[in-house]
C-alpha cells in the first residue's frame, strides 16, 4: 500500500505490481461492542475428516499429478508458455467426462475456433457446454443458474469485474477475479480450473497472491523442439507435489506417455563414448534417461561449461571433484552436457551418470551400454547414499539392463531383481573403473 504513484514496489522490487483502488465507504460503522455473529467455533475432534471425493478425468497422467482427480469445491490454476498445450488438454479433459456438465468459458478463442479443436481431438460431447464470455458478473449468472459440475475458465487473464475501473489482465482485475470465481466455487462445491499466462521468465502472470489463493497449481512445461511436455505440481493443498505427468504432443492432441524410460532410451546411440544411462526420480515414478557429454579442447582461454537440462553450478562443482580427486585435467577443456529428451534433472542421483558421460568423453572410451548409473557425488569424490533405491533398480531390470552401479550404503536394502548384478562403490574412481574402464 503507498499513498501516492508507486512504479516500483520497494518490497518485492517488481515494478508495475501496485494498482489504484479507491477506498470503500463503510454501510455500517462499527459499534465498540463487536459484531455480532451466528458462527460458532467448531472442536478440531467434531469435524469431519472423510478422505474428499475425487472425479477421474480419464486421463491417467493428469489424475496423477493432481493426487487421484479433481476434488469437488477445489481450484485449480495451470500455467505454461504459449502454444505449450494448456487449451488443448483442457478440452480433452472436458470431452472425456461424459457423465459431468462442464462449463467451459473461454475469453480468448470464439466458438468457432473450440469446435475445430474438438473436431481436430476426434471426439464429440453433449456435456459439454461453451460460453465465450468475459463479464464476470454474467459468468457468475450463469454459473448459479446452470448449476455445472465443473468449470473451466480460459483465461483467467481476460476475465474482468465492471466495478472495476482497471483493464482486463491488470493486478487488481486477476486478482479480485480469481477471489470471486474461488468463492462460487467452494461455496458451490464444484471444481474449478482456471488457465494462466506465464511471463518471459516462465513463471505465472499476475500478482502471487493468486498462486496462494488456489487449491493447486501445475505448470505445464516443455521444449519448442521436443514433442514431450511435463505436468507437474508446484503446489497441490490435496495431494504430493512431486508427482510428474508426461505427455507426448499429436495432431489428435496429447498422448499419455505410459512408460517414459522406453521413449526416452528409444533413440539412445551405443558404442559413442560420453553416454551414460542414469535412474532418477520423478515424485515415486523411476524414469532411465540418458545423459549426455562432450569433452573438447578449447579454443579460448578461458573454457566454457554448458548444460542443458541440468544446474550449471551443480556440473562446475562435478568438474571440480573430478580435477581434484580423480586427477584429470579439464581447465583446458570446454565442456557440454545434456540430457537428452528435452526433460530437466533436479536430484542430485545424477551426479555419477553425469560424471561417467564426462570421463568417457574425455578418453573416448564408451561407458557399459548395459549399465545404469545412481549416485549422489560428495566434493571428498564419495558416493553418497540415495532414496528409493529399489524402484531405480527394478525400472533397470524390466528394461533389460544387466548392471546398476549404486552407493555401497545402498547395498544392504537391495536385492537382485531378473538377474541384474548390483555393483555397491564408495568413491568416484571405483566408479569410474566399473562404467568406463
Amino acid at each position: 500500500m503507498s499513498p501516492r504513484w508507486t512504479g516500483k514496489c520497494p518490497n518485492c522490487n517488481e515494478w508495475n505490481t501496485f494498482v489504484e483502488e479507491a477506498p470503500t465507504p463503510a454501510k455500517i460503522a462499527r459499534k465498540s461492542g463487536g459484531v455480532a455473529s451466528k458462527i460458532e467455533p467448531v472442536a478440531l475432534n467434531d469435524v469431519n475428516g472423510s478422505e474428499d471425493v475425487r472425479s477421474k478425468t480419464g486421463i491417467a497422467e493428469f489424475d496423477r499429478v493432481l493426487g487421484g482427480g479433481l476434488v469437488a469445491g477445489s481450484v485449480v490454476l495451470l500455467g505454461g508458455d504459449p502454444g505449450i498445450g494448456k487449451s488443448t488438454l483442457m478440452m480433452q479433459v472436458a470431452l472425456k467426462l461424459r457423465d459431468k456438465v462442464l462449463l467451459y468459458v473461454t475469453g480468448e478463442e470464439s466458438l468457432k475456433q473450440i469446435k475445430l479443436r474438438a473436431e481436430r481431438l476426434g471426439t464429440q460431447s453433449n456435456s459439454v457446454l461453451l460460453l465465450p464470455e468475459t463479464n464476470l458478473e454474467i459468468i457468475a449468472d450463469v454459473i448459479e443458474r446452470g448449476d455445472p459440475d465443473i468449470v473451466v475458465v480460459d483465461s483467467i487473464q481476460t476475465m474482468f469485474r465492471p466495478d472495476l475501473e482497471s483493464a482486463p489482465g491488470s493486478v487488481g482485475q486477476v486478482r479480485e477475479a480469481t477471489a470471486l470465481l474461488t468463492r462460487i466455487a467452494k461455496s458451490k462445491s464444484i471444481p474449478l480450473i482456471l488457465i494462466g499466462h506465464v511471463t518471459k521468465e516462465g513463471i505465472l502472470a499476475g500478482p502471487r497472491v493468486i498462486e496462494h489463493m488456489v487449491d493447486t497449481v501445475l505448470q505445464f512445461e516443455g521444449e519448442r523442439h521436443y514433442s514431450y511436455r511435463i505436468l507437474r505440481a508446484t503446489k497441490n493443498r490435496f495431494g504430493s507435489t512431486n508427482e510428474i505427468g508426461i505427455f507426448e504432443m499429436h495432431d489428435d492432441g496429447m498422448h499419455e506417455v505410459k512408460n517414459p524410460s522406453e521413449v526416452f532410451l528409444s533413440e539412445r546411440t551405443y558404442g559413442a563414448s560420453g553416454a551414460t544411462i542414469v535412474a532418477t526420480l520423478e515424485g515415486t515414478r523411476p524414469i532411465l534417461i540418458e545423459v549426455q557429454a562432450l569433452v573438447s579442447s578449447t579454443s579460448y582461454g578461458l573454457p566454457q561449461r554448458t548444460a542443458t537440462g541440468f544446474d550449471l553450478r551443480r556440473l562446475q562443482m562435478l568438474l571440480a571433484v573430478l580435477e581434484k580427486r580423480v586427477g584429470l585435467n579439464l581447465g583446458t577443456h570446454d565442456v557440454f552436457v545434456n540430457v537428452a529428451g528435452g526433460i530437466r534433472i533436479d536430484e542430485p542421483a545424477a551426479d555419477l551418470g553425469i560424471a561417467s558421460s564426462i570421463v568417457s568423453s574425455l578418453r573416448d572410451v564408451p561407458v557399459d551400454s548395459q549399465a545404469v548409473a545412481i549416485g549422489e557425488i560428495g566434493l571428498g569424490g564419495e558416493i553418497r547414499t540415495i532414496v528409493h533405491s529399489e524402484k531405480r533398480v527394478q525400472e533397470a531390470a524390466k528394461l533389460g539392463f544387466k548392471k546398476i552401479v549404486v552407493p555401497k550404503n545402498n547395498l544392504k536394502n537391495l536385492k537382485n531383481a531378473n538377474g541384474i548384478s548390483i555393483v555397491g562403490v564408495e568413491t568416484i574412481a571405483q566408479a569410474i573403473k566399473e562404467l568406463v574402464g
